[in-house]
């Protein structure tokens, strides 16, 4: 899992150019695209997006970006897509290793009563992605053996603390990224570097993912298909 394409379920072309993006990783965004008066289309669209890319003969790896733990949507994201059987879950706003095995707890009900195998469905956290989870990094090893991968939540961040850049890393940023990485490493699970923004040009994104390369990460999120060619180049050799 080196690259992984964020993809709307609501919008068909979307579908179809993710199935042929060479994304190792589809992560369907239940959440942070859908606008409260669409979420039960969205969930609908979601399921369908699951049941068509897992027919094809050389399917990709098909996660669910769901609504956080603290939201009264995640039950309702959960019953709705865990039927599609997708390979994981993708928790947004993760604070430590509890919520891990919180989220850990709802998929093994779930799993139980479709006949699925306990353990099935992984689970990859955004972490880092609120001041306070700064201090907890160190709770996701052992976490539960679900945890596939910590993904860098760098933009959540900076809503949360309401900070500010000129696109340069600021410190307080290069921190959060360096603990996500650390503790992916504690964990011996896949550390992913979050996106980088749309439109930045194969040569800022070359340069991105080199960095994130250099750094200790193995994986990239890609925010469009044109840039799933240039993450997987750069990450073919990790």
């Amino acid at each position: 899992m080196r690259s992984l394409l964020l993809v709307r379920p609501d919008r068909e072309e979307d579908i179809a150019a993710a199935l042929e993006s060479g994304a190792d990783c589809l992560v369907l965004d239940l959440a942070q695209s859908i606008v409260a008066d669409d979420r039960l289309l969205a969930r609908e669209h979601t399921l369908a997006a699951l049941q068509q890319a897992s027919q094809r003969v050389h399917r990709q790896l098909l996660y669910v970006c769901v609504n956080s733990l603290r939201s009264d949507c995640i039950d309702a994201d959960l019953d709705a897509v865990m039927p599609g059987r997708p390979d994981g879950i993708i928790l947004p706003e993760s604070q430590n290793g509890a919520d891990v095995q919180h989220l850990s707890v709802k998929l093994a009900v779930r799993e139980a009563a479709l006949g699925l195998d306990d353990g099935a469905t992984k689970i990859i956290a955004i972490a880092a992605a609120t001041p306070a989870s700064i201090f907890e990094m160190g709770s996701y090893r052992g976490a539960s053996r679900r945890l596939a991968g910590l993904l860098y939540g760098g933009a959540d961040l900076g809503i949360a603390a309401c900070v500010l850049t000129d696109g340069a890393l600021a410190p307080a940023f290069s921190l959060a990224r360096s603990l996500t990485l650390f503790a992916a490493k504690a964990a011996n699970i896949v550390a992913i570097d979050g996106g980088s923004p749309p439109g930045i040009g194969d040569a800022c994104l070359k340069r991105d993912c080199e960095t994130a390369w250099h750094d200790g990460f193995s994986a990239k999120l890609a925010v469009e298909p044109d840039q799933v060619a240039i993450i997987g180049a750069v990450f073919a050799e990790r």
